[in-house]
């Protein structure tokens, strides 16, 4: 037997019909490994919202409510609230001196400090104007010290980022990230070098990065509103969180509120 073309030959010169080759199942694909079960968990885990920070909540108080319970260690039984009285208010400028017994801890000076009273009696509106005028003030220092700096990341972000998986984010991590950027190297050092009352603290960034007005709306409504606040039917008012939009949200509620209460409502504000 000989070759033609590489194919076979008998001895006659015809062609040897070729046994095709038997196909080849094909292999299956192989599957991937399914990932670990903490992988899976931690790839679908939803953010984390922070706790948001209460430093003054303003309680609406009821009418039946008795004289003995407006002090510091009567809080907790009438309220479930810890903390103390705080001078959050101003009284009205032409409070006559048989009206001040009905402030709660006013003190000498003008305008006259208290934690709270009937609202014919306190100057909410001198109150927001004047908080208005210094985050004005304030505002423009701000920008002249971060002047040619990015916008910088909110520290309740990287918060989250943390709350959400402290294992692979841990705090001194999230705190090193946050402190890096140069926004918040420049409002740390001028705080640094100008101690005292007044400056620009970076608890704040979120909200002087919104704006001059933003900013001074801001603290004017925060002025009147404080932190959280409790109404007067039980009801309690609080931002979710640190975030800025949180805290529109909570100072929307609380004015509103304020808005619909009587002259004779009684404000008393709390620092927890």
């Amino acid at each position: 037997m000989s070759t033609v073309n590489g194919t076979p030959l008998t001895r006659h010169g015809s062609r040897v019909p070729t046994i095709p080759a038997r196909p080849t199942p094909p292999r299956p694909a192989s599957t991937p490994a399914a990932p670990p079960i903490r992988a899976q968990a931690r790839a679908f885990r939803p953010p984390v919202t922070p706790a948001p920070t209460i430093k003054v909540m303003v309680i609406c108080l009821p009418d039946d409510l008795p004289a003995q319970a407006l002090t510091s260690h009567q809080l907790d039984i009438h309220f479930g609230v810890t903390g103390t009285l705080t001078t959050l208010y101003w009284a009205a400028p032409r409070l006559r001196l048989w009206q001040r017994h009905q402030l709660i801890g006013a003190r000498k000076g003008q305008p006259t400090l208290c934690a709270g009273g009937p609202v014919r009696l306190l100057d909410l509106p001198g109150l927001r104007h004047a908080a208005a005028v210094g985050a004005g003030i304030r505002h423009q220092l701000w920008q002249q010290i971060v002047h040619g700096t990015r916008p910088a990341v909110p520290w309740p972000v990287f918060e989250s980022r943390h709350l959400t998986d402290p294992d692979r984010y841990p705090l001194d991590q999230v705190r090193e990230d946050f402190h890096a950027q140069p926004r918040v190297h420049a409002m740390r050092l001028h705080a640094a070098t100008s101690p005292g009352a007044g400056h620009c603290g970076i608890g704040e960034l979120e909200m002087y990065q919104a704006g001059q007005v933003a900013y001074q709306h801001y603290r004017a409504a925060s002025a009147v509103a404080g932190d959280a606040m409790l109404t007067a039917d039980g009801h309690h008012l609080a931002p979710a969180s640190d975030a800025l939009a949180h805290r529109i949200t909570y100072l929307e509620q609380a004015l509103a509120h304020l808005d619909t209460v009587g002259p004779e409502q009684r404000l008393l504000a709390v620092s927890l």
